[in-house]
């Protein structure tokens, strides 16, 4: 298992902002998020050491949002200003995440974020919550396993 922050920095050194490719900390959340997903769902075990919670906003890694509060909400991360610390994943994760790149990775923030409310692990853990309220209830492994295994190839 990994860090949340090895995981950013490894799809964080994969966005190429010479070619105008930009990932902002919303978006990088949901990328976790479906990395995490799509692990627990084709390897059975998770690939992130960390709770991913039921924000308002869609799924959330709290460590990954303490660690960019600093960027405003509509603005991009910059990999290159970021001394990023890459874990060496074993062929079977690499190939999955870099898949989960190329699905999700095309689209914007706030598409992820809309798909991430329509979907029903961050639905049944935000529960009978206001849209707008905060919380940190858990997305369970349980939940996201049960809800992609349908789509599982």
């Amino acid at each position: 298992m990994y860090k949340a922050s090895q995981i950013s920095d490894w799809i964080l050194s994969k966005i190429d902002t010479e070619a105008g490719d930009t990932i902002s900390p919303l978006k990088l959340q949901k990328l976790l998020y479906y990395c995490q997903a799509w692990h627990l769902t084709v390897f059975g075990k998770r690939l992130i050491d960390e709770d991913v919670e039921a924000w308002a906003h869609g799924p959330v890694f709290s460590s990954q949002y303490t660690r960019f509060a600093y960027i405003p909400r509509n603005e991009q991360i910059k990999p290159k200003s970021i001394n990023l610390s890459i874990p060496k994943l074993d062929d079977d994760s690499n190939e999955l995440l870099a898949e989960v790149l190329s699905v999700y990775g095309e689209h914007s923030a706030s598409y992820l974020e809309n798909l991430t409310h329509k979907e029903n692990p961050w639905l049944n853990a935000r529960g009978d919550l206001q849209p707008y309220e905060r919380s940190n209830n858990v997305i369970t492994d349980k939940a996201m396993i049960d809800f992609y295994s349908k789509y599982k190839k």
